[in-house]
């Protein structure tokens, strides 16, 4: 009696005339096999599909039947996109798209690789790895194209000046209060709280963004945004003023929406940043001096 001829992932690939990575993913996703000390291993259900282990020329190799039915991927699956795909898009390199994602708070970086973080979830990114390799990355769905947010970063890393629009004059409170205060770093700040908070934060050497936008489909600034940690900060001044109390409602109630690393600061603590800000900022990985 023969024995049954066997094909590894690879080749089984091959005939399916797909790349080993993508099939690799379906066979991970279909609970096949899963990732252990960077190899591929079957699990109980691959076992049971009739995956066994072979020995090849560089060590051990998950095998399946000759006849092994591999489900057909689905024809109204959503097309995934990695950076690279993206950044054609975009026409920015792959390596950029990945930094702005990360500033997104989108992604962030693994010990090699980058890993999808919540908000990436939501976005719709699945986590992928290489098969070869295990270096995890992003596969995007192809309606992350069209997310403003997105599309803004890309624009402002390439330098392209746009207009305003009437979405940018919908803050009005960003517009009545003007921004005359000269922070150590050069940014112009509303208020001298701003800039206090501006200058320790530079005298800190932390970057950070003022008046950022949040990478999220509503029309909503931060005060200051810090890339490390992926933190917002909000200084909150006019508390006897019953539209300012409003808008700040209206603004915690989208960070907590979005699950936002948030300090927030009063005019008090402001006057004591020094203690505050340096425990504040570790909570979320910051770390100041």
């Amino acid at each position: 009696m023969t024995e049954e001829k066997r094909l590894s992932t690879t080749q089984l690939a091959k005939l399916r005339g797909i790349s080993q990575d993508q099939l690799f993913t379906q066979f991970s996703n279909q609970g096949l096999i899963e990732r252990k000390d960077d190899k591929w291993m079957l699990t109980d259900a691959g076992v049971k599909a009739g995956g066994i282990y072979q020995a090849g020329k560089y060590g051990q190799y998950v095998a399946w039947p000759q006849d092994f039915d591999i489900q057909p991927a689905k024809t109204d699956a959503p097309k995934l996109l990695t950076a690279t795909a993206l950044g054609q898009h975009f026409d920015v390199s792959a390596t950029k798209i990945n930094y702005i994602l990360s500033e997104l708070g989108w992604i962030k970086k693994g010990l090699k690789g980058w890993l999808v973080t919540d908000q990436g979830k939501k976005m719709g990114a699945e986590q992928g790895e290489d098969s070869r390799s295990g270096i995890p990355y992003a596969r995007w769905p192809e309606k992350i194209l069209k997310i403003q947010a997105l599309k803004d970063s890309v624009d402002n890393m390439k330098g392209v000046d746009k207009p305003k629009t009437d979405n940018d004059k919908m803050d009005s409170f960003r517009h009545k209060f003007e921004a005359t205060h000269r922070a150590t770093d050069g940014h112009f700040v509303r208020s001298k709280a701003e800039m206090l908070i501006d200058n320790w934060l530079y005298m800190a050497e932390i970057v950070h963004a003022y008046e950022r936008k949040l990478p999220i489909e509503e029309e909503m600034y931060c005060d200051f945004y810090i890339p490390t940690g992926k933190v917002y900060i909000e200084f909150w001044g006019f508390e006897n003023d019953e539209k300012y109390l409003a808008r700040k409602k209206e603004k915690l109630a989208i960070y907590q929406k979005y699950n936002f690393n948030l300090i927030e600061l009063t005019d008090q603590e402001v006057l004591n940043l020094d203690d505050i800000l340096p425990r504040l900022l570790l909570k979320f990985g910051v770390q100041a001096y």
